[in-house]
């Protein structure tokens, strides 16, 4: 097996676990609480700096919401069992960056890395979701060239895979559709909402030695919890969210 080949099966299985394998870091932002609370006899974080890093997340689900709302179904998922590509996305985010969900979740977890003010921390996120990442670009294009041959080679020539080039924007093919964003990406929305209710708690927690009422984390805690249900009722219990050839 050549190096290639090697690094796209092991892409194949990081495509297949890339939603959970991204926890794996959760002990290194726990080991940043620690270094938090030996450096600073304050609270671990002021509603600023946790409001900006909070809004760094949210710009990059915006644009994951930039890219789900304007493509068709079975393309740009959420799916786990293999590659899947009925269609090539080329207009819309996809003519400025290949892999804009990719990313979008790069920029999600740098602003949660920059929560806990440690360098270290931001780096490591940062070098691991690029060798992450890599492996599985190497498999998911390996796909798309095997499908879809040389429309995907001239738009791979053209196209850079993860720095837009806003100079190559095409408008989308198809019209946005909140109910796509709504039905793909709430997922997403909670789970920021959530990280940052967590943090926010356990960092009180180390510094204070008790269970703090914090409204900024009861605040992403209730939003996050809200969010949760009533998407997820919509989804599973409606059809309010389905949208035809979406």
């Amino acid at each position: 097996m050549t190096l290639r080949d090697a690094l796209e099966h092991r892409g194949q299985w990081l495509f297949r676990h890339r939603s959970h394998l991204p926890l794996l870091l959760s002990p290194l932002y726990l080991l940043a609480l620690a270094e938090l609370y030996y450096a600073q006899d304050e609270r671990l974080l002021d509603p600023r700096w946790a409001l900006i890093c909070l809004s760094t997340a949210f710009a990059g689900l915006c644009v994951r919401i930039a890219t789900v709302g304007y493509v068709p179904a079975r393309t740009s998922g959420r799916n786990t069992t293999g590659q899947l590509a009925e269609a090539l996305n080329t207009t819309g985010m996809y003519s400025i960056v290949r892999h804009p969900l990719y990313l979008g979740n790069l920029i999600i977890n740098t602003g949660i890395a920059l929560f806990f003010r440690t360098w270290w921390l931001v780096a490591i996120v940062l070098l691991a979701f690029a060798l992450y990442y890599e492996r599985i670009i190497l498999a998911e294009e390996a796909f798309l060239r095997e499908h879809f041959g040389r429309e995907f080679e001239d738009w791979a020539a053209r196209v850079p895979t993860i720095v837009p080039d806003f100079r190559l924007w095409e408008a989308p093919a198809l019209g946005f559709s909140w109910k796509t964003v709504v039905r793909r990406e709430y997922h997403g929305l909670v789970a920021i909402l959530a990280a940052f209710a967590a943090f926010r708690c356990l960092g009180d927690l180390a510094i204070e030695r008790h269970l703090v009422l914090d409204w900024m984390a009861l605040g992403y805690a209730v939003v996050g919890t809200l969010v949760f249900l009533i998407c997820r009722f919509l989804t599973k219990h409606t059809h309010v969210l389905r949208v035809q050839g979406r």
